[in-house]
Order: structure tokens, then sequence, then C-alpha cells
């Protein structure tokens, strides 16, 4: 029989590290190991040491503190990817390439910790938010497009305005993948693309789907963009990072989609009531410039009669005061006239000569006739009988 031990493979060390390791890498390129964390540490501002343990091991845990995206506490429960190793010191060392949160209590912790180290660098601040405007034509949109989320914004954006060209990069939402996935996008979008607003949407799920979006670089990177972002992450008591980072923040995807487009039947209410103002504006206009025409119109009728026609007035006037001033004259004189014919008329009235003592003599006067004479009194009757020549001297 031949000898195990003689049929074994020598190596040295440094040779059988390798070995090992690249045994461990065949085997597990990568795995993911949920625990508790303990004994975690900071070396030297550049590497980070932890173990992970449950309640009967516990596996030490490397890695490069610039791949640290959440805080980490010592009893915070975690999921890290990353590969096995044998290091050169022969201790075997898992090294984490992406950390997760896990859990309600680990995710909240992480939470509460990041925000207040973002918050005090001012990511948060509320002066630092852009207004989206809703007159857009062009919008990028990162989500995963198999996701409800999705076609709901989708379905909405169409149903309320339509017409507007969306840009979609699709990606992870949930997972240790994701972060990375959607900064790429962001950074895509920045850089080459010509949208007007970036719309990172993600329907509901537990606080571990959404863990996702509380991911320190992609916090950093949606308060980066050039480009105005908007968040529809979870539902409206579904609150991120990504959510305080952004400019602004809709409590769902199907809310987002409301703030970004307009309605299309109340804007044609706007459209009515706009005409029924310019209408009535104008009407307004008309009577005002109606009345003010009658004002001025009135002001030059005024000066015509000012200038022409109270003199014409003027000179009437005086010649009806001539008139009757000429008709007056000739009145008085026609009623002097009058008097003197009067007078003489009296002067001349038979009853008047009579009553002084006179007689009138009427019929033929010759000797033989009988003549009539009328006296104030009476009335005789005389035989002429005789008949001389009066002498007139």
């Amino acid at each position: 029989m031949e000898d195990k031990a003689q049929s074994s493979i020598s190596f040295t060390p440094t040779e059988f590290i390798s070995v090992v390791n690249q045994t461990l890498e065949y085997a597990y390129s990568s795995a993911v190991i949920v625990g508790e964390v303990a004994s975690f540490k900071v070396n030297q501002g550049k590497w980070v040491f932890f173990d992970l343990k449950d309640d009967e091991s516990s596996v030490g845990c490397f890695m490069s503190l610039w791949s640290l995206r959440v805080p980490l506490e010592d009893g915070m429960k975690i999921a890290v990817r990353g590969i096995p190793k044998i290091t050169k010191w022969g201790k075997f060392s898992f090294t984490v390439q992406a950390v997760q949160p896990v859990g309600e209590g680990s995710l909240k912790k992480a939470y509460e910790l990041l925000k207040k180290k973002l918050a005090a660098e001012g990511l948060f601040a509320i002066d630092k938010k852009r207004q989206i405007s809703t007159d857009l034509s062009k919008i990028g949109v990162i989500s995963s497009t198999q996701a409800a989320g999705y076609a709901d914004f989708i379905k909405i954006m169409n149903a309320r305005w339509g017409g507007l060209k969306i840009q979609v990069a699709h990606t992870q939402v949930q997972g240790m993948d994701a972060p990375d996935q959607i900064i790429r996008a962001l950074n895509y979008f920045n850089e080459k693309s010509e949208v007007e607003v970036i719309a990172i949407l993600r329907g509901g799920g537990s606080a571990d789907d959404l863990a996702a979006f509380n991911d320190e670089k992609l916090v950093r990177a949606i308060a980066a963009s050039k480009i105005p972002v908007i968040t529809g992450i979870g539902h409206e008591v579904d609150e991120s990072l990504a959510d305080l980072a952004a400019d602004v923040r809709a409590s769902t995807p199907s809310n987002a989609a409301e703030m970004l487009t307009k309605d299309r039947a109340e804007e044609k209410q706007k459209l009515k009531r706009a005409i029924n103002r310019i209408k009535q504006a104008t009407l307004q206009e008309l009577e005002r410039t109606k009345n003010a025409n009658r004002e001025k119109v009135d002001k030059i009728s005024q000066g015509l009669v000012l200038k022409y026609i109270n003199p014409m007035l003027q000179n009437g006037r005086d010649k009806i005061k001539k008139c009757r001033e000429l008709i007056w004259e000739k009145f008085l004189e026609c009623q002097k006239n009058n008097e003197h014919i009067v007078k003489i008329l009296e002067a001349m009235n038979p009853e008047k000569v009579l009553k002084q003592g006179y007689a009138i003599l009427s019929g033929k006067v010759s000797p033989g006739n009988v003549v009539k004479i009328t006296t104030f009194n009476h009335e005789l009757e005389a035989l002429i009988q005789n008949m001389t020549e009066r002498s007139k001297k």
C-alpha cells in the first residue's frame, strides 16, 4: 500500500495561501453573509475591521473605509457581500464589497446615523432645492421597467398630458447592486442626456426592500446632480435619505407623474377661464374707450359751442333784442298816432257838438223844402221859407 503522506503535495506557506485563495475564489466568487456586527473599528482612517457573528460562530471581516456606504455600530444586523480569503498571516478573513443593514432596528439605526451626518454637511438644506417646472418636454426616469410603480408612472403621465419624451434607465431598485446601478444612471443623464428632470421611481416594499435608497454614495450623487431630481419611492409613509436629498419628493411614483405634468382637463378649464377673462377685459376696455371718446366728443362739442355757436346765439339774441326795441318803438309811435286820431275823432263826434248847443241840419236846403233839425235833446222838422247867402269874412 502506498503511503498517503508520501503522496501529499508540498507547499510553501505563500503557495498554500495562494492555492487556497484560488480555490475559495472559484468556489465562492461572491458570497453573502448575514449576521450581527461586533468589534467594529476603523484603523488609520482607511481600513474597517469587524466581526460578523451569530449565536455560535464569528467571521472576521475587512473592507476599505471608502467602500463603507452605511454607518455601522456593534449590535447592528447586516448582510455583507464579499470574497473569503486567507491573509498572508494565515488568518481567515472575509473581504467585504458591499454592506446593507437588515431588519427594522438596524435599518433605522443606520438611517438615523447617516441622516445626522449628511444633514450636518448641508446635503438636505431647503435653500438648495430647485423648483421643477410642469412645462417639460424631456424626462429621464431611473427605475425597474418591470415594476408596477414604473407602469403606474407611465400610465398617469400619458393620461394627464402625453406627448412627452421619456428616456428610461432600467436598474435594480432593491438589493446591494441597486445603489451603484442607480448612480451610474444618474451620471449618464448628467453627462450624456438632455433631459430636464430625473425621476427616481420605486413602488412600495418592506424596509429591507427600500434600504438601497439610504446608501450614502447614492444620496450624495442625488444631491450633486446638475439636473433636478424628483423621487417617488415607496408609499407616502416611507421616507428615505434619497427623498431628503432630492429637489422634490413625491409620495409615490403615481404622485411623481402628477407633479411633473399638467392635467389636460384642468388646463382646458384654465384656458376657458383665461379666454373669458380676456373677453371681459376687452369688453371693459371697449366700454372705457367709448366713454372716453364720449367725453372727448362732449369736450369738443363744448369747445365748438364756446367758440362758434355761442357767438352765433349771442348775435341772434342781439338781433332779437334790437327787433324787440324797434317793434316797441313802432308800437309807441302807433299808440301815439292812435291817441291823436282818437282825440280828433272825439273832437268831431256829433254828440259832443250837439252837447255844446249846436244843431245838425239834414235834408235839401232850399226854399219850400222841409228839413230835419237835430239838437242834443230833440229832433225838429222845419219848412224853409226863405234862404239867403251867408257873408264869409
